[in-house]
Formats: C-alpha cells, structure tokens, sequence
C-alpha cells in the first residue's frame, strides 16, 4: 500500500537516537517543503552535471544519483544516495532504508545510512548475539521504519492532495458505518471488477495490447484509494486529540501524525514484545483488526467521494433522511383553518 510520497531530513553531526533525528527531519521538512516546491520527488531524481540545486532535497521510493552539486542536505527514502564522479554534496548524506555510495564524489557532511535497523538497535544487536534480542530488535527496526514511511506519505500527500484528502475525510466523518460498508463491498470487488476489465479488453485485439496497463492502472488506483482512505482515518482519529488553535494546515499536520502514530503504535508495540510470542501474537491480532477497520471505512469513503473530488456524497444521504419526518398539512393538535363561509 504506497501512494509515493516522503519527505525527511535529519541534521546531526554527532551519534545520536533516531527518534531525536525523526523530529527534526518533519520539523525542518514541514517548514522547507511549500506547496508546490522542487524540494520533494518520488520514484528518483538524478542531479545532472553542471547543475546547482539547493537543498534540502527529498527522495522517496527511488535513488538519488549526484552527479551536480547539492548545496544543502541530500535524503533518500526507501532507495540509495549515489555521489558520482564530480557530484558533490555540501551537507549530509542520509538514506533511510537504503544506503549511500560515494563513487569518487565529495560529501562535506555526515554520510549516514538507516537499513534494516536504526542505530541505537544496532548497538543491542552487537552485544547480544544471536537470539530472542536480536529478534526484537528486527521487528522493532521494520515496525520503525514503517512508520516513519507512513509518516513521510502522510506528510507529502497532505502538502500536494491536501484538497483530495480532505474530501475523504469529510464524508468519513459524515458517514463513517456507512463508508465501511462500502469499503467491505469494494474489497470484495477488487478481483471480480479487475478480472472483468481483462475480459473487456480482451474482446479487441487493440484491447489485448492494453491488458497489462490497465492492470498497473487499476492497481496503482486501488492502492491509491486505500493509502488515501487510511490516512484520512488517521487524520480523523488524530484529531480530537489535537487544540483547534493555530493555522488550518498546522492543526491538520498535527492530526495525522497523531492519527498514524495511534495506528502504528500497536505494531511497534508488538515488535517490542517479539521475545514472547503469545504477547506479541495477540497485539499483532489487535492491530490487524484495528488497522483493517480503519483501511477498510477508509477505503469506502474514498469510493464514495471519487478519490475526494466529492465531497457532498453522504450530505445527500443525510438531507434526503431528515426529509422523512415531514407529513402534510393538518398535524395532529394543529387547528386547521377554517374556510369562510358567506352569509346572506
């Protein structure tokens, strides 16, 4: 389930936990990366020779290949940081779930790399050796990191498709039993509806060729759907836990990280108790459910507002309901009025 998106900076010199290095990365992020900004690219960038970019520059789900000159802070997520020949890096180098190759390039900065595990749990894997610890400290790793890639979605789709998902969470809060319901039918339908689009296409020849784009399509659709759904869930449950001062977009932004930190947090709760299975096998059960609730009533509310381009499809719902109450005239314990009658 990605929709692409991510966005993180960490700015330390000196070893250090990475909860702290997460904070600053969405704290500087969220004040360098305005709508519409450069600073923000998914699927891969390459910095070609001779150009100048100033960063900080983000990557996700893709590489960053150097070639030019970074001047600032370089971030892949979900892919590697590649310094060429010639390229050149005047701040960090930080590649979260990847790795950073300097090839004969320069990196002024600190050149850091979150792999399979974040820092301080390599330090437990070192000293502990194989077993139970070591089996902690993975899952803890993988839970970890994919809550900061939530994060980083949550953050990217809400600065370029704040409107979309806004949408979404409107008719989520209007009608939330009712889109979970949709979301169930809709995930009951996600294999028929695709297996008949191959079967309508394949009546043509000029259809056949267009067989494996549409299935790209109407999965990168679906999964579209479901991210969008899942983070306008977070972003609603986060929401009461937020204060109503400050900006619109500020007290939003904080809301989904609430949100997706309440989702999240039940499995890196499990992770943490990987040394004991029954423990761990019951708050992953509890998270499976509690996630998929969410996902599906999600899912649902996005079918039902079109990928929120509409945002009124529960408010039809609810005026054509408060409509029933109403009866004609005479009501019962109301006089009727009188016709008058003429008199010779």
């Amino acid at each position: 389930m990605i929709f692409a998106v991510a966005s993180l900076i960490v700015v330390a010199s000196s070893r250090g936990a990475i909860a702290q290095d997460t904070a600053t990365a969405v704290t500087v992020a969220t004040q360098t990366a305005p709508v519409g900004s450069d600073t923000v690219r998914f699927g891969g960038r390459t910095i070609e020779a001779g150009d100048t970019v100033t960063g900080p520059v983000v990557v996700a789900a893709g590489d960053l290949r150097v070639r030019g000159t970074i001047r600032g802070t370089a971030v892949a997520v979900a892919g590697d940081i590649l310094v060429e020949p010639g390229g050149s890096i005047t701040g960090d180098a930080i590649a979260v779930l990847g790795s950073v190759i300097n090839e004969r390039g320069v990196i002024a900065g600190t050149a850091r790399a979150f792999t399979g595990s974040f820092s301080w749990l390599k330090d437990v894997e070192e000293t502990s050796g194989p077993g139970p610890r070591r089996g902690t400290a993975d899952a803890m790793g993988l839970s970890l990191g994919w809550f900061v890639i939530m994060l980083l979605i949550g953050i990217g789709v809400l600065v370029f498709a704040g409107a979309y998902l806004d949408g979404v969470t409107d008719v989520l809060e209007q009608s939330f039993w009712r889109s979970f319901l949709v979301g169930i039918a809709g995930e009951l339908g996600v294999i028929p509806v695709m297996i008949l689009l191959v079967v309508a296409l394949a009546i043509t020849v000029v259809g056949i060729l267009l067989i494996p784009f549409a299935i790209v399509a109407y999965i990168l659709a679906v999964a579209g759907f479901l991210t969008l759904g899942f983070l306008s869930v977070s972003r609603l449950a986060g929401g009461g836990l937020v204060s109503s001062r400050g900006e619109a977009r500020g007290r939003a932004l904080r809301a989904l990280v609430f949100g997706i930190a309440i989702f999240m947090g039940g499995w890196v709760l499990a992770a943490a108790f990987q040394w004991s299975p029954l423990i761990s096998g019951i708050l992953q059960m509890i998270a499976l459910a509690v996630t998929w609730v969410a996902a599906t009533a999600g899912f649902g509310a996005a079918i039902l507002s079109r990928g929120g381009t509409h945002r009124d499809a529960a408010k039809k719902a609810m005026v054509d309901e408060s409509a029933a109450w109403q009866t004609p005239t005479p009501i019962t314990g109301v006089a009727a009025a009188r016709k008058p009658v003429r008199t010779g």
